[in-house]
C-alpha cells in the first residue's frame, strides 16, 4: 500500500506583519506609513491582536524613521474610532505627558487658575514613567486638583473647579502600556507624542507641547489633517509651559489653515536654575506665601498661551491673564 505524500503546510502570516515589513525592509524598500495604513495598524494593536514581538518592532522602527504628521493623523483616527466619550464641553485639551526636571511645572498654577476663572480645562496623561522627572499626577493632591477615574467625575470636576485630570490608563489602557514599554525598550517611541493629538472629549483647542526641534511643524499638521483647531509650542521640558527666558514659536493651525506667531522673551536674562525641585514651593507660591520671579512669569505666559488659543489677541491675552492671576483665589 502507497503511502499519502507529505503535505507539509506554509504558515500563513500574521495579519501585522506587512506593517513591520513596510518600517524595516531596508534602506531602500523601506518606508513609512500611510495615514490609512497607521490607522488599520495601531487599531490592530488596540485590539490586541499583535504579538508583543511586532509591537517592539513597530514601534522602535518608527523611533528610528521618526512619526510623519500622516501616520501620527492616521494613529490618532485608530484611538477616537474606540473612544467612548459622552458630551462634555471643554475649552483645552491639556496633553501632559513629559514630567519636569530642570523647573518645577508651573503650567499646573496657570491650568488651576485658568479653571478657577471660567475657563474649562481637560489636563490628561501617563503617570510617572521616566525616573527623575515630577508628573502631574503626583501633584494633584498638593495642588487641590481633581484626580478624575471616569468621565462623570470629569464632568462633575469640570462643573465645579473648571479643570480635571484624566489618567491615560482609565481610558485607552493599551496606549499606557506602550508608553510603559520605555523601560522596557530604552527609549521612547511614537506613542509618546501621538497622544498629544487625541482630544478625547473635543475640546475647542489643542494644545501642545514638543520639545524636540523640527516636531512641532509635523504635530500641526497631524492636527490639520484632523481638522482639529491647535497651538503647538516647544513648551518647557516637554510640558504645556512657556519658558519666559525664552522666545516662543507658536505653530497654530485652524480651519484647514496654518498660523505662525513670535513672542519675545520675558526677561532679558535666564534666570539660575534652581537646585532642587520642592513642589511644596508651588503651593506657597500659589497662596501668595513664596515669590518666585522665573515661576510666576512662566505662569502668566503659559496663561496668556491658553487665552490666546481661545481667541484673545497676545496682548489682551498677556493682560487678561495678569488679572486672572491678581485676582485668583489663593486657598488650596
Amino acid at each position: 500500500m502507497t503511502a499519502a505524500p507529505l503535505v507539509l503546510q506554509t504558515p500563513a502570516e500574521h495579519p501585522f506583519a506587512q506593517f513591520v515589513r513596510i518600517l524595516g525592509k531596508g534602506k531602500r524598500g523601506a518606508r513609512g506609513l500611510t495615514r490609512e495604513e497607521a490607522r488599520e495598524a495601531l487599531g490592530l494593536i488596540l485590539d490586541d491582536k499583535v504579538e508583543e514581538a511586532q509591537l517592539g518592532a513597530f514601534l522602535m522602527l518608527l523611533r528610528h524613521k521618526e512619526e510623519s504628521a500622516e501616520e501620527l493623523a492616521g494613529f490618532t483616527e485608530a484611538v477616537r474610532e474606540r473612544l467612548q466619550t459622552p458630551k462634555i464641553a471643554v475649552d483645552l485639551d491639556w496633553p501632559s505627558y513629559a514630567g519636569k526636571k530642570r523647573h518645577l511645572p508651573w503650567y499646573l498654577l496657570a491650568a488651576k487658575c485658568l479653571g478657577g476663572s471660567g475657563t474649562r480645562i481637560l489636563l490628561h496623561g501617563a503617570g510617572a514613567h521616566t525616573a527623575g522627572r515630577l508628573y502631574t499626577e503626583q501633584l494633584l493632591e498638593l495642588l487641590g486638583l481633581p484626580l478624575c477615574r471616569d468621565w462623570s467625575a470629569v464632568s462633575q470636576a469640570l462643573d465645579t473647579q473648571g479643570v480635571a485630570f484624566a489618567p491615560l490608563v482609565d481610558w485607552m489602557p493599551r496606549l499606557q502600556r506602550m508608553i510603559d514599554l520605555r523601560n522596557t525598550l530604552g527609549l521612547r517611541s511614537p506613542i509618546h507624542s501621538s497622544v498629544r493629538l487625541i482630544n478625547p472629549l473635543g475640546a475647542t483647542c489643542v494644545l501642545q507641547s514638543i520639545f524636540h526641534p523640527g516636531y512641532q511643524a509635523v504635530h500641526r499638521e497631524g492636527s490639520r489633517l484632523l481638522g482639529d483647531y491647535a497651538i503647538v509650542i516647544k513648551g518647557e521640558g516637554g510640558e504645556i509651559e512657556v519658558n519666559p527666558d525664552a522666545a516662543s514659536h507658536l505653530y497654530g493651525c485652524r480651519n484647514g489653515s496654518d498660523w505662525d506667531e513670535e513672542w519675545p522673551a520675558l526677561s532679558p536674562l535666564r534666570h539660575v536654575k534652581p537646585e532642587s525641585l520642592d513642589p511644596q514651593h508651588l503651593a506657597a507660591v500659589w497662596r501668595g506665601d513664596a515669590e518666585d520671579v522665573y515661576g510666576e512669569l512662566a505662569v502668566r505666559a503659559t496663561m496668556a498661551l491658553a487665552l490666546r488659543a481661545l481667541g484673545l489677541q497676545r496682548d489682551e491675552a498677556s493682560a487678561e491673564a495678569d488679572k486672572r492671576w491678581t485676582e485668583r483665589n489663593r486657598s488650596i
